[in-house]
């Protein structure tokens, strides 16, 4: 690790860092204003991105969009470090992107409290989100 940078900047970095891929980091604003419990969507570069805060305060951060009927996840039921989607119930493990049941998966994003400020590490905005397997 960077003396420059702190653990959280540089996982964000391995995980973005291809070479080309740049990443930066984004401040959502006071993490208060998700409550325990719920997810909260926000826009950033064109894509819209879910954060959840669970019941425990751990957060966690993924596309909004579920890929079986593009239902908002944000709305979903959160906890376990899961998210179940509003529409018909696809169950997404928010550490992985992987759907519970299902061949498909939602891009998830390196998040974390700063300062009472949820900060999430973003790629650019032609990362297209991960789609529906039809193998």
């Amino acid at each position: 690790m960077s003396a420059e940078m702190t653990a959280f900047e540089e996982r964000a970095e391995r995980r973005w860092a291809n070479g080309k891929t740049a990443w930066r980091l984004v401040d959502l604003g006071p993490v208060n204003f998700i409550p325990l419990g719920e997810g909260r969507a926000y826009i950033v570069n064109d894509v819209t991105i879910a954060v959840f805060r669970q019941r425990d305060g751990r957060l966690f951060a993924a596309d909004n969009a579920c890929p079986h009927r593009g239902g908002p996840l944000a709305d979903g039921i959160v906890g376990a470090g899961k998210v179940i989607c509003p529409l018909h119930a696809w169950k997404f493990d928010l550490e992985t992107g992987r759907c519970l049941g299902e061949n498909a998966t939602i891009r998830t994003y390196p998040v974390q409290v700063v300062n009472d400020h949820i900060v999430v590490a973003i790629g650019p905005a032609s990362f297209a989100p991960l789609q529906q397997s039809n193998g």
